[in-house]
């Protein structure tokens, strides 16, 4: 961080290779939508490139501190775009060539990203962070600048919401139509 903040261009595509691919998958899971997670982690890169003397190493991790400018990119995407919604179910993820478990596999993973979607931002943030990008409680609080205790609350009702949503679809994830 000390070469970027200096305007080392080599340091700066290497983080950005070494943390694109995982920053990515946290911002399309909290929009739901591809080409709006292009540009909030363009964004992300950005900023580390204008502000990186502002990051402290006792402070976050350098993943932990992206992942803290990311969300707050969201945070602001979606007061913008406030009532507009994005249905990834109409996307063309699934491949109909693949193999019958497969594809279930693949619809059973869009209805639980739509799902998340449904989650108030707070706990969907909770739960992409220490799920699906690997955080552990402690590091997810830092990104979210919440304490332990708050991203575990976060953690717990989303859970809750989430099965409760899931539970009401089960019979079209299990197939039985």
């Amino acid at each position: 961080m000390q070469q970027i903040s200096s305007g080392d261009h080599q340091a700066f595509a290497t983080l950005v290779d070494r943390h694109l691919d995982p920053l990515h998958g946290f911002v399309q899971r909290m929009l739901g939508n591809p080409a709006d997670a292009d540009d909030i982690v363009q964004d992300t890169f950005l900023r580390v490139w204008n502000k990186a003397s502002l990051w402290r190493p006792k402070q976050a991790k350098v993943s932990t501190w992206l992942h803290s400018i990311a969300h707050n990119l969201c945070i602001d995407f979606h007061r913008r775009h406030k009532g507009e919604t994005v249905d990834i179910t109409e996307v063309e993820l699934i491949d109909p060539h693949q193999p019958a478990d497969f594809r279930q596999q693949e619809e059973v993973a869009v209805q639980v990203q739509a799902a998340l979607q449904q989650l108030p931002e707070s706990q969907r943030s909770a739960i992409i962070l220490c799920h699906y990008q690997g955080m552990s409680n402690r590091e997810a609080a830092e990104a979210l600048d919440i304490s332990v205790s708050a991203l575990e609350s976060l953690m717990a009702r989303g859970r809750r919401k989430l099965k409760k949503i899931l539970q009401a679809q089960s019979a079209e994830l299990l197939g039985e139509f």
